[in-house]
């Protein structure tokens, strides 16, 4: 095979998977990859405003899907209280943390935000939910039963 078919198949080969819109392989993306490797190379490709992002968590209240995408925010926290709106819905609470995993996944890396929620007492903040009673819960896990052997 001549230089100029090599350059020819070479070259339809590269507009090939430009117009079929074949990303870039990323290896911190790929499962199979070893988890340390992953790592490495995901750390490789961030700035430093990108590190600092993931590092960070904020309040609800107070962040947009736009700071997470601006900012790369890494995680997002509903404090005590912190709802999407009064009387939220499962259906309010999955869009809410939908919109904001969206414009994290939408960022150069496509990083996921991890979303954290103060519950430390029970949740009753999704309106019409179950609500476990946790006092009852607590008390039950050191409960000695005498005399029931």
């Amino acid at each position: 095979m001549g230089i100029a078919k090599l350059l020819l198949l070479s070259l339809m080969s590269v507009l090939y998977c430009a117009s079929t819109g074949k990303a870039e392989y990323l290896k911190y993306k790929d499962p199979k990859q070893p988890l340390g490797t992953r790592i490495k190379e995901l750390m490789k490709r961030m700035t430093l405003a990108e590190k600092i992002g993931q590092m960070t968590q904020v309040e609800r209240k107070i962040a947009t899907a736009e700071d997470m995408k601006k900012y790369f925010i890494g995680s997002l926290l509903s404090g005590g209280g912190s709802v999407p709106r009064p009387m939220a819905t499962s259906k309010d609470w999955v869009d809410m943390i939908n919109e904001f995993q969206k414009a994290s996944l939408s960022t150069r890396l496509g990083i996921p935000m991890i979303y954290g929620i103060d519950a430390i007492h029970g949740n009753n903040n999704v309106y019409n939910a179950t609500i476990f009673p946790h006092n009852i819960g607590l008390g039950a896990t050191r409960q000695v039963f005498i005399g029931l052997l």
